[in-house]
């Protein structure tokens, strides 16, 4: 089955789908594969209204190979920071309410108090975050963990931008998020670490990639990203061994 972003005209092909599939998983699958965090997702099917999340793929009469739209909920701003997010434009993203000294407002934003301002920006911070790492925007994930960014916080189904950016093989993100304080054993709700979503998705070499940029990133340790992997591994193991005996 194919999911249409109707603001942005991608195309994602989902093909784990069965008729008993509800909205909801489906929605959940999108998380990871469209990069759009689950509570922002709006479906629909043909001239059908929004599919409701416990309903299933059956009930909508939705055929093998047909196109389901996915739009994001229009309010609060949210439409222009996804589109900001997935062009991966840092100068459009700093003017639309990513940090704290931004004057951007919506209607609901103007009336927030500080504490409720400042949760607001950190949502929208992570919004972007996640987006842009699921689309391999470099320098968009830079400013934005520059600028404070969260690259812990998670998506209503428990995932990181690493989960997203795991599942699309985005190296040179994840090397990053990792530097950052990312986290490689984080479960999202169905128990799924980013290394299970990059050995799923990707396959092992995504894995071991990560596993290194790990432990690179824990030693300090700083090696061209164009390292063969196995060699560039065992200069990590090395470490590790030096650092472990220098402690005895």
């Amino acid at each position: 089955m194919r999911v249409l972003l109707e603001e942005t005209a991608e195309l994602f092909r989902v093909t784990n789908c069965h008729s008993d599939m509800t909205v909801r998983e489906l929605k959940e699958e999108l998380d990871l594969l469209a990069g759009i965090p689950f509570n922002l997702q709006r479906l629909q099917y043909l001239d059908q209204g929004v599919l409701m999340d416990d309903t299933t793929l059956k009930f909508h009469d939705v055929v093998p190979g047909g196109i389901i739209s996915l739009c994001v909920w229009h309010y609060d701003g949210w439409t222009e920071l996804i589109l900001a997010a997935v062009e991966g434009d840092p100068s459009k993203l700093s003017g639309l309410g990513v940090t704290e000294d931004c004057c951007y407002r919506t209607a609901n934003s103007q009336h927030f108090d500080d504490l409720e301002w400042k949760k607001w920006v950190s949502q929208r911070a992570f919004v972007a975050l996640y987006i842009t790492a699921h689309r391999g925007h470099l320098d968009a994930v830079q400013y934005l963990l520059e600028h404070g960014a969260s690259c812990l916080s998670r998506s209503p189904v428990g995932r990181t931008p690493l989960h997203v950016a795991s599942a699309m093989g985005r190296s040179d993100c994840i090397k990053l998020l990792l530097n950052y304080g990312a986290s490689i054993h984080g479960k999202d709700a169905k128990g799924e670490t980013p290394i299970s979503i990059a050995r799923r998705l990707q396959g092992g070499h995504s894995e071991q990639r990560m596993i290194l940029f790990y432990w690179m990133a824990k030693l300090g340790v700083k090696q061209p990203v164009d390292l063969v992997p196995n060699e560039a591994f065992q200069k990590v193991k090395h470490g590790i061994g030096s650092k472990k005996k220098s402690k005895t």
